[in-house]
């Protein structure tokens, strides 16, 4: 292989930036097989996944393995850097503890909710000056739909002495639009919160490519 073309050389050489994501992911796996460079076991991987590094982080270690040059340790290492990535995302969206809009309570859950395979549904808890006090997962479900125990959702919330909540769930098929369940669980949430003086600020569907708010189309 050309000195070029040598990803470990080129970061040094040229600066991380200039690798491709094939690239870096050689760097991760580290070596090839007989008759593959790590390069082009690399470029495998990121075509199992259409090339979208989102699609990547969703990959379980079994997909992966079935990339041929690609073992357990391997599929471990790639599934590991990219927790880190997903991690330091968080770690950015914790130091946005205040939450003044639906781009900030989406800044705060996309990390944690937008590669799930399955459905989510999670509260973040606030203060009397929209900061979060707590961000919890109420429930988890299947591909298709989730439940959320709204007594659960308010029993946290007056043990947190939460004066407002923000609810969310994921969609992972991609779909933006609410659902009539969706519809019906904001309308739930509102009115039992009504009762408690616990104000619902918005509810968010979450995908891997943006979001819907209920209160910014007016639903809420």
């Amino acid at each position: 292989m050309a000195l070029e073309d040598q990803p470990r050389e080129k970061l040094l050489d040229k600066g991380k930036e200039s690798l491709t994501n094939s690239e870096l992911l050689a760097i991760l796996i580290g070596s090839g097989t007989r008759n593959m460079s790590a390069i082009k076991v690399a470029q495998n991987v990121m075509a199992l996944s259409n090339n979208n590094l989102k699609s990547l982080g969703k990959l379980n270690s079994s997909e992966l393995c079935k990339i041929a040059g690609i073992g357990k340790t391997k599929a471990i290492t790639i599934i590991a850097a990219i927790e880190l990535g997903r991690r330091r995302q968080l770690s950015d969206a914790i130091k946005l503890d205040q939450i003044k809009s639906s781009n900030d309570a989406y800044a705060y859950l996309h990390p944690s909710m937008s590669d799930l395979n399955h459905e989510e549904f999670w509260v973040l808890y606030l203060n009397r000056n929209n900061r979060v006090v707590a961000s919890e997962r109420i429930s988890k479900g299947g591909v298709t739909g989730t439940i959320a125990d709204i007594r659960i959702i308010f029993k946290r919330a007056l043990e947190l002495l939460s004066c407002s909540i923000i609810v969310a769930h994921n969609h992972p098929s991609g779909n933006l639009s609410p659902s009539k369940a969706d519809l019906s669980i904001t309308e739930k949430i509102e009115k039992s919160g009504s009762f408690l003086e616990i104000k619902l600020l918005d509810h968010l569907i979450i995908t891997q490519n943006g979001y819907y708010s209920f209160s910014d189309e007016g639903l809420i």
